[in-house]
């Protein structure tokens, strides 16, 4: 079999260090272990790698880091951008100072200069970095929200944002081609720095991505005069914690309370089941906190600092109430938006940008303030090229950018999600309007009277393995080939097939483009401003579900998302045959 020939390689060969050597020689009679690790290569796909840390083909370690990071140097030598160097930061995930190293003294030895953080850092102080030091290129070692046991390899273009297409697939090649390990070239720091190659930064960017923070703030007035408001934080043991002291210390916020347990970076993430602000589980240290302190809001930010999760109290009932990503993302675009509007900020050609998943409530707020609503398929990235493009055409004017899973950017000094200004803007929003007598969650009951209770939710069906893969498939081609012309009580207006490029308008047949990039997305758009999105997970061997409705009321719309919910499960088992999975949320 290939996978013992490969394993059996791993463990006799020189390039392998001893330590790899004696993990697998530990698992010599686990065949099924040493079959996962070596059945298959670590994909390096459009996010880069994602993985379980450990010795083998299939895991996250310097040998499948140092193969993904050769193959971007060969590109970049391509491009000509060795001059111009690569920036990289990490999380606090274990192994990251290692795999950072690695693929900074990998690019040393192919003559590439890197900047390398001197410590921990989050994602979007990375994604500044690289347009701040005019890299072409950015590495962020994380791994998200993913449990312990995994870690992860992303790659970031010069303008700050993931790679996209066509980058993303010529990266790719050029990492595919890379079939021996002992073709990956070495160098020592020491001899990577006498080059001046080897770069190591820290307390400047810092500086500068803290100001270009501050130059968003637009009532620090209200700020100072709301100075006491409460606010419990955790950065669930990643890189928040500093960041996020600091812009709050510097903006006037005087009672901030960490959560102590989660205070400081663990790769273990020992108080929490994983490290996921969707999830309530991680917030219970915080909320404990919030009611001995009497918050007046609970925020907590993923191991990477990109995404930003948040409770606030209903001052009806004195409860903690939970926001989706949805909810805080469009609290903070109302906030935004309304502000500009009152000191005539907002131009005649600004937009709102969101992906295909996310809440049609961005779409009235968009009309309320008269300003443009584009859509991007599922992964910021997409929202960070639009950006790139409204600087080259000047067609647009960015405003504000989110997704449904609880990330967002105010600006354009970062280029992905920005974890540290979400804090930033909550906090002020939450000062701003305590000083007029509400809470955050006073407002998104405000925000829902003023647009409609709009209300999202989300179903994923697991199937594992290689058969788990092809009943995905099959699912998908089934609703692709039969698309339902009812989903539960409402009918389908018109079907997007972003594979085939195609909106079918249901009653009419007419035909129009979707104008996205080819993906394997489908779109049911429903009446009464309902919907429903398919797609396979690109990370994890799951087919993901998202729901939409337009409610009459906060208990209307969420009786709506059930019903939804249940009748599209009911089209799933009728539609697909002799298929069992595990579901979700």
């Amino acid at each position: 079999m290939e996978y013992l020939n490969e394993y059996k390689k791993w463990y006799t060969s020189d390039v392998f260090d001893e330590n790899t050597k004696k993990e697998l020689l530990a698992i010599k009679d686990n065949k099924e272990e040493i079959e996962d690790r070596f059945y298959k290569e670590l994909e390096f796909g459009t996010a880069g790698l994602r993985g379980v840390i450990g010795a083998g083909t299939n895991r996250m370690n310097i040998y499948t880091v140092g193969k993904a990071t050769q193959g971007l140097a060969n590109y970049i030598i391509k491009k000509h951008g060795e001059e111009r160097g690569v920036a990289i930061s990490y999380d606090s995930r274990h192994m990251s100072p290692e795999f950072s190293k690695e693929a900074a003294l990998i690019l040393n030895a192919n003559g590439i200069k890197t900047y390398l953080f001197d410590a921990l850092r989050p994602v979007p102080e990375l994604s500044f970095a690289v347009r701040e030091l005019k890299c072409i290129a950015g590495i962020m070692i994380t791994a998200s929200h993913n449990p312990p046991k995994y870690n992860g390899y992303k790659v970031y273009w010069e303008d700050g944002a993931q790679i996209v297409p066509p980058t993303d697939k010529e990266i790719i090649e050029e990492v595919n081609k890379i079939q021996d390990y002992s073709t990956i070239k070495k160098i020592t720091q020491e001899e990577a720095e006498s080059k001046k190659l080897y770069n190591v930064i820290g307390n400047e960017i810092d500086e500068k991505y803290m100001k270009a923070l501050e130059k968003l703030v637009l009532n620090p007035d209200v700020i100072k005069k709301e100075k006491d408001l409460k606010i419990v934080y955790t950065p669930l043991h990643g890189t928040g914690n500093k960041p996020v002291r600091t812009i709050l210390k510097r903006l006037g916020f005087e009672n901030v309370y960490v959560v102590k347990e989660q205070e400081l970076p663990d790769g273990d993430f020992p108080t929490v089941d994983y490290p996921n602000p969707e999830d309530p589980k991680a917030f219970k240290l915080a909320l404990d906190l919030a009611k001995e302190k009497d918050a007046d809001i609970v925020l907590a930010t993923d191991p990477d600092a990109d995404r930003l999760g948040v409770y606030a109290k209903d001052s009806k009932t004195g409860e903690y109430k939970s926001f989706t990503g949805n909810m805080s993302g469009l609290l903070i675009a109302e906030y935004e938006l309304s502000q500009k509007q009152e000191r005539n900020m907002i131009p005649k050609n600004g937009v709102l940008i969101k992906t295909i998943v996310s809440s049609n409530l961005a779409d009235s707020i968009a009309k309320n303030y008269k300003i443009g609503l584009i859509e991007v398929l599922t992964g910021f990235k997409y929202i960070g090229e639009q950006i790139k493009l409204f600087e080259q055409t000047h067609e647009h004017t960015y405003l504000f950018g989110f997704e449904e899973s609880y990330g967002c950017l105010i600006g354009t000094h970062a280029r992905d999600k920005d974890g540290i200004a979400a804090v930033m803007a909550l906090c002020e929003a939450a000062a701003y309007y305590k000083d007029k007598g509400l809470t955050l969650w006073d407002q998104m009951i405000n925000i829902y009277e003023k647009y409609g209770y709009y209300k999202e939710d989300l179903m994923s069906l697991t199937f594992e393995g290689v058969t788990g893969a092809k009943q995905i498939q099959d699912i998908m081609n089934n609703l692709r080939n039969n698309v339902p012309t009812k989903i539960g009580d409402y009918s389908v207006e018109r079907f997007r097939d972003y594979k085939t490029e195609k909106i079918i308008d249901m009653k009419t047949k007419e035909e129009s483009k979707t104008g996205l990039p080819v993906s394997n997305v489908l779109y049911f758009e429903l009446e009464n401003d309902s919907w429903v999105c398919v797609r396979p997970s690109g990370t994890e061997p799951k087919i993901k579900f998202y729901v939409g409705v337009k409610g009459t009321n906060m208990q209307d719309a969420e009786v709506k998302v059930k019903q939804l919910k249940e009748n599209l499960n009911k089209i799933i088992k009728n539609n697909v045959k002799n298929i069992s999975y595990n579901l979700s949320k």
